[in-house]
């Protein structure tokens, strides 16, 4: 009798565990279902109101076409003059642009010489020195920290001496040059213009000691540097003559009633120096002359 009772209950286990299992299927399955179907009612829900939305914003864009007020006649004038200043601008910094470059070119074209050839001279390279008087004509310092001059004051000042220059007569101008660099130059100068010139030595006193067997009086004296050269300027400035002095970015140029910037060092950047003041000196006061060739004077 317990026996059976025992396997009664052993069957209604069994059963009851695939009822479970079945009633367990068909919730996952329902699930699934309820699942997939709110799926379903979210997106037709978030399309909606994006559909709202956008009907919403055509709505009131709609609206507004045909609600807002026309401009007045004051309001497209000022739009229209708005509009206007904002292309005059732009024309304004095409015309701008346009204009440097010209003036650039301009500036290259009215130089003495290529801006190639002062390059090439290096006349344009200072000293590691700058005193106050020659730093406004300074353009940079290089790596190495030598100054640099401005190409363009270059020429600029060496047009105005060779125009000062050209105001005395040759009898009345001396050139001092004793850097050794520089009389090649500077004979050749003297050659064509007969201009009088002082290279190995300046004999002190001839400017303002009367006793002196070699006095003689002039209107200018030119110096090459005033560092070396510096009895001649003492001399002049006591004799109260008028200066021309070649200036490198280390020089003062203190008494100076007109001065030349550059390098005052090397044979080449004084050849170019001497170069142009020999021509625009024989040009400006007539002078007929074979002038060699500016590589003549740049040869070492």
């Amino acid at each position: 009798m317990a026996k059976d009772i025992i396997t009664k209950i052993k069957e209604n286990l069994e059963e009851g565990e695939e009822l479970a299992a079945d009633l367990v299927e068909d919730g996952i399955e329902l699930v699934e279902k309820g699942l997939e179907k709110g799926e379903e009612v979210i997106e037709e829900i978030i399309e909606g109101k994006k559909d709202s939305k956008k009907k919403s914003s055509l709505k009131k864009s709609a609206e507004l076409e045909s609600t807002k007020e026309e401009p007045t006649l004051e309001e497209k004038k000022k739009k229209l003059l708005e509009k206007v200043e904002k292309l005059k601008k732009k024309v304004d910094e095409i015309k701008s642009e346009d204009l440097k470059e010209k003036v650039k070119l301009k500036k290259k074209a009215d130089m003495l010489i290529p801006l190639e050839e002062y390059v090439k001279s290096g006349i344009y390279i200072g000293t590691r020195v700058v005193t106050p008087n020659m730093r406004p004509f300074v353009y940079r310092r290089r790596a190495d920290g030598l100054a640099i001059f401005n190409t363009d004051l270059i020429d600029e000042k060496i047009k105005e001496s060779s125009e000062f220059l050209a105001k005395f007569a040759p009898d009345q101008i001396i050139i001092v040059c004793k850097r050794q660099a520089g009389w090649k130059a500077v004979e050749m100068f003297s050659k064509i213009t007969g201009i009088r010139i002082f290279t190995k030595k300046y004999p002190a006193g001839i400017l303002t000691n009367t006793a002196l067997p070699d006095f003689f009086e002039n209107e200018l004296t030119v110096i090459a540097d005033a560092w070396l050269d510096k009895n001649a300027l003492k001399d002049t400035l006591n004799a109260k003559k008028k200066v021309l002095m070649f200036c490198d970015t280390n020089n003062y140029s203190k008494g100076a009633d007109q001065i030349i910037i550059g390098n005052n060092k090397s044979t080449k950047s004084l050849g170019v120096i001497f170069y142009l003041l020999t021509r625009e000196y024989c040009k400006i006061r007539g002078i007929t002359a074979n002038l060699p060739e500016l590589d003549w004077w740049m040869e070492e």
